[in-house]
């Protein structure tokens, strides 16, 4: 892999903090490997999940004849297998993720935080794949577990150019008809968009699917403070549109906009069971990750 490349969306730091914490699915993971994580397919490897009646045609090496002494009838040991789970990883590159200088671009951030989450994933033995959108969806990775997967991601994210307006609902169902079911679903964007309505629907989807979806609200400092002083020009980024005006004139109206706008989004992530995780692009990368894996492992184990 180039070098370039990598390090401009893996700052080698950060695989580092996050050692101690790694990506783990919340519930029950369909996969095609031998890995570390519970599936709701049944064998006869790794641990006791419970119990069947006996069928003609069972291996009884597998029949709990402590059970049959007590109840006089055969049962069979049933376990459950762990498996590799799959992430699919979604990226918004609409205009409007441009917003931002250098490390905080909503863009260049939330592409090396989804960079940096799938190399700690493959790190682990598990598959992610990639998808970018705007309009429509621009770029496809099928699952993959080898870090020649992790070029190919680089290696497409160097190749965005965001200019066009955004169609979530269209491009996430579209998304959603490439995965499998049981997987893990995470969205990068900054889910400006103006059908709410439609992407709770594709949300439901997902759902529907039993897929473990997050969410990644990727939002600029200046989107969550608007701590503009004098004079400013605003231009639109998805909308041919600009306004000259004193930024104390706009401010309530807009926080309150963005408040209203977040207070809805909110309620529809946690009536639909979606994890919603707000992310400040002027925060450290490490240290919220870290942060955003332990809450992980915390809510894991209260469940």
């Amino acid at each position: 892999m180039a070098k370039s490349i990598l390090s401009r969306y893996i700052d080698p730091e950060v695989p580092g903090k996050m050692k101690g914490s790694p990506v783990k699915p919340s519930g029950l993971v369909m996969g095609n490997l031998a890995g570390a994580h519970k599936s709701p397919l049944h064998g006869f490897a790794v641990e006791f999940a419970g119990h069947r009646d006996y069928v003609p045609g069972d291996d009884i090496r597998h029949i709990d004849w402590r059970v049959y002494y007590k109840r006089d009838k055969f049962f069979i040991k049933q376990y459950e297998m762990e498996t590799n789970f799959t992430a699919h990883l979604v990226l918004d590159v609409s205009a409007s993720m441009r917003y931002g200088e250098e490390g905080q671009q909503k863009l260049l951030y939330a592409a090396q935080m989804l960079t940096t989450l799938g190399y700690s994933i493959v790190k682990q033995s598990d598959r992610v794949s990639m998808a970018t959108f705007d309009e429509k969806v621009l770029g496809y990775i099928p699952p993959g577990n080898s870090m020649a997967q992790i070029q190919r991601m680089t290696e497409h994210l160097d190749e965005i150019e965001p200019k066009e307006k955004t169609d979530m609902s269209e491009c996430l169902a579209e998304i959603a008809g490439r995965t499998g079911r049981r997987e893990i679903v995470m969205v990068f964007s900054d889910f400006f968009t103006d059908d709410l309505d439609g992407l709770e629907k594709v949300l439901q989807r997902l759902k529907y699917q039993q897929h473990e979806v997050v969410l990644f609200q990727v939002l600029h400092h200046d989107e969550l403070d608007f701590s503009f002083e004098g004079m400013i020009k605003f231009i639109g980024l998805e909308i041919p549109d600009e306004i000259l005006m004193q930024p104390t004139e706009l401010r309530k109206a807009y926080l309150g906009a963005l408040n209203n706008f977040n207070d809805r989004f909110e309620e529809i992530c946690q009536a639909n069971k979606v994890e919603r995780v707000l992310v400040d692009t002027s925060r450290g990368m490490g240290e919220l990750l870290v942060d955003y894996l332990n809450q992980r492992g915390l809510a894991k184990r209260s469940i």
